[in-house]
C-alpha cells in the first residue's frame, strides 16, 4: 500500500506548485526516490489531464557519470537534456541521497566542466518552465538533522504540505518593501555588510518553486556590496561540508574567503570556478516557521525562520543583476537570539531584529502568525 502522505504531497506539487493543466507535459526527474512516489506523481499528473515523462536516477550512478565526464560527453548530455526540456511546460525534481557526500571525490575540474556545459538546459528549465525542486527524506538527512528516521519523516511531510496559500498572502508586504528598497544593511556577529537592491525587484517563494518553501529574495546590484559577512551554519557544496565561512566584499566582489576545518582551499577553488563566482547572485530572507535548525541541506536551511542567505554566483533573471556563473551557492546566517542575533535594515528602517519582523505589516511572517 502506498503511504497516503505521498498522494497528498503529489497533489500539492502538481496542482499548486506547478499549476499543471490539461494538455501540458511535465518532466518528473527523480533521484533516489521510492517507486511509490513516482506512481503517485504520475497519477496526479494524469488526473489533471497532463502527460508525465519520468526519469529515475541514482546518486551513485550520477557520481560515476561526472567523475569520468569529458567535453564530448557533457555536450551530448546537454543536447539531449535541452531538447527534452524544451518540450515541457513543467518540471519537478525530487532528490534523495543516502550519502550527502557522494560527490566529494569528484574532481573540481570535472564538476566545473559538467555544470558549465549543461548550463543552457538548466537556464531553460528555470526561465521557461514552471518548476519545483525538493529533497526526499532519507536516514542520511535525518542524521544531519539529529532526528530519528521516523521523526524526521513526520517533520518532512508536515513542513512540505503546510498551508502555503497562507504564506503567499503574508509575504506580499515584504515583496513590496523589497521592490521599493535601495540600500540594505546586514548586522550580526562577524557581519557588517551593505549593498543596494535598487530597481532589481523581488520574488516571494511560497511553495511554487521549492518545497519546503518560505523566503523572499532579491539581488544586490553588481558593484554595490561592501563589507564582511560571516555565516553561522554549515553548508554542503559539491559533496564537501564547509563551516564558519567568512566573506569580505569590495565593490561587489569577494576579495577574501576563509572558513574553518581545513576546507579553505576547496572554498576558493569553487569561487574561482569562473568569472562570475565571486560576484553575488542573490540576497534572501527566510521565514518558514517549522524549520528552525540547519541540517546541511540548502532546500531546508535557506528557509529557516529568522535566517537570511547570501549567494555567490549565478543570478536568476527574475530578479537578477545579470551575473552569470556555473556556481549558485546559498550561504545561510541565522539571526535568532540563540544564534547570536542580528539586524536587517532597508534604507533607514529596521525590517527584522533577532529573527522577528518589526514593521506591523510584516508581522504575518513571524512564526506565531504563520504556523
Amino acid at each position: 500500500m502506498s503511504d497516503p502522505r505521498y498522494a497528498k504531497l503529489a497533489k500539492l506539487l502538481i496542482e499548486y506548485s506547478c499549476e499543471l493543466k490539461a494538455g501540458e507535459n511535465i518532466l518528473l526527474d527523480l533521484v533516489d526516490t521510492p517507486d511509490a512516489m513516482a506512481v503517485e506523481l504520475i497519477r496526479a499528473t494524469r488526473a489533471v489531464g497532463a502527460t508525465p515523462v519520468v526519469e529515475m536516477r541514482h546518486s551513485r550512478v550520477l557520481r560515476e557519470v561526472q567523475i569520468g565526464t569529458d567535453e564530448r560527453h557533457a555536450k551530448l548530455v546537454r543536447d539531449l537534456e535541452l531538447n527534452r526540456i524544451r518540450k515541457m511546460q513543467a518540471y519537478i525534481a525530487i532528490r534523495g541521497a543516502n550519502n550527502a557526500s557522494e560527490n566529494s571525490d569528484v574532481p573540481s575540474e570535472k564538476t566545473r566542466l559538467y555544470s558549465k556545459t549543461l548550463r543552457p538546459a538548466l537556464d531553460h528549465r528555470i526561465n521557461k518552465t514552471r518548476w519545483c525542486v525538493l529533497r526526499w527524506p532519507t536516514p542520511s538527512m535525518a542524521q544531519s538533522a539529529n532526528m530519528s528516521t521516523e521523526a524526521f519523516e513526520k517533520f518532512y511531510f508536515d513542513v512540505c504540505t503546510m498551508d502555503y496559500a497562507k504564506m503567499a498572502r503574508a509575504v506580499k508586504p515584504l515583496e513590496k518593501r523589497m521592490i521599493k528598497a535601495d540600500k540594505v544593511r546586514l548586522v550580526a556577529p562577524g557581519t557588517d555588510l551593505s549593498f543596494s537592491i535598487k530597481n532589481i525587484g523581488a520574488k516571494p517563494c511560497e511553495g511554487l518553486r521549492n518545497i519546503p518553501d518560505g523566503e523572499c529574495f532579491s539581488c544586490p546590484t553588481l558593484k554595490s556590496a561592501n563589507g564582511v559577512i560571516t555565516f553561522n551554519t554549515p553548508t554542503l557544496y559539491a559533496g564537501t561540508k564547509f563551516e564558519g565561512i567568512r566573506l569580505e566584499l569590495k565593490e561587489g566582489r569577494i576579495i577574501k574567503a576563509t572558513c574553518q576545518g581545513g576546507t579553505e582551499r576547496k572554498l576558493n577553488e569553487i569561487l574561482d570556478m569562473d568569472a562570475g563566482a565571486r560576484s553575488i547572485g542573490e540576497f534572501s530572507l527566510g521565514f518558514n516557521p517549522f524549520i528552525l535548525n540547519p541540517m546541511c541541506d540548502i532546500l531546508f536551511d535557506e528557509k529557516i525562520a529568522g535566517s537570511l542567505h547570501f549567494t555567490p554566483g549565478q543570478a536568476y533573471e527574475d530578479p537578477g543583476n545579470g551575473n552569470k556563473s556555473a556556481v549558485h551557492w546559498d550561504m545561510v546566517q541565522i539571526q535568532r537570539p540563540e544564534w547570536g542575533g542580528g539586524e536587517v535594515w532597508f534604507d533607514s528602517e529596521i525590517i527584522r531584529r533577532d529573527g522577528l519582523f518589526v514593521p506591523k505589516d510584516l508581522h504575518g511572517l513571524n512564526p506565531e502568525n504563520l504556523r
